[in-house]
This record gives C-alpha cells, structure tokens and sequence, in this order.
C-alpha cells in the first residue's frame, strides 16, 4: 500500500491567530528552512500533539494553561436563531410614499413607456408636475386592486 505524499492527502482548511512574537519566528524559521509554513505547523502537529495518551494531554493541558491570554472567546448554541453563529438582522428601508416613473414601473412590473403611456390617457392614477410624472404609492396599489 502506497502511503500518499503530503500534497496529496485530505486538507482542511485551519485560520488561526498568532502572537506577533510567534508569528515573525514562524516567518523566519520558513525563510531560514526554506519551507512553506503549513508544512512546518503539520509536522510540528504530527511530532507534539497527542491527545490519545495521558502523557500527550498532560502536555496539551500544560501549554493550554501557560499560553491563556486573557479571556476565551465562547460561543452560544442554542435553539434560538439569534444566537446562532452567522446570525444578523436587518430592517428594510420603508418604501417610498411618491415613486417617479421607473419606481412606478417596477412597483407594477411593467416597463416605464407603457406606464407613462398609461398615465397620458388617464388610465392610471398619477400627476404630472412640470414636465415630469410622479405616482403615489399607495394610489397605484389602490387603481391596481380594483382592476
């Protein structure tokens, strides 16, 4: 059986936060080899993580207690939606009480000549101020759950 190379086995995707400290002699230790520094942290993984044996999670405990830094974060699970990870709320903008034509158009999802089209005759309920066309929003609701 054919033990696959390192490039070529499973990889899961790992983001983690490091001191400044440690990260620069990460850095200069993958200049100095020369290695890629994912590599380095896989073999140092390999080497010194054990958490299968009594000895290995004395050892895991030890570094775990001597590198706290303050206080860990903690996720919340829970039934509650809003305090699942990833959760966010938003309120819409209200919609507006005037519409110019293309707001008009798209609220009735016609295009913008044949609303204008429609409002020249008087068909659809609109003003024209100036040499423009404006519609009340709840108006055009209004004319369109009559028809």
């Amino acid at each position: 059986m054919q033990v696959p190379q390192p490039d070529q086995r499973r990889q899961t995707g790992l983001f983690v936060r490091l001191p400044d400290d440690q990260a620069r002699l990460l850095d200069r230790a993958a200049a100095a080899v020369p290695a890629r520094k994912k590599d380095l942290i896989s073999g140092l993984v390999a080497r010194h993580v054990d958490p299968d044996s009594p000895e290995g999670l004395a050892a895991l405990r030890e570094i775990a207690s001597s590198t706290a830094n303050g206080p860990r974060r903690v996720i919340i699970e829970g039934d509650e939606p809003r305090f699942q990870p990833g959760f966010g709320a938003f309120s819409p903008a209200l919609a507006p009480e005037v519409l110019d034509p293309p707001g008009a158009a798209e609220l009735l999802a016609v295009d913008v000549q044949t609303l204008l089209e429609l409002a020249e005759k008087g068909e659809i309920p609109g003003r024209r101020i100036g040499d423009q066309w404006r519609f009340a929003r709840q108006g055009l609701l209004d004319w369109l759950a009559r028809t």
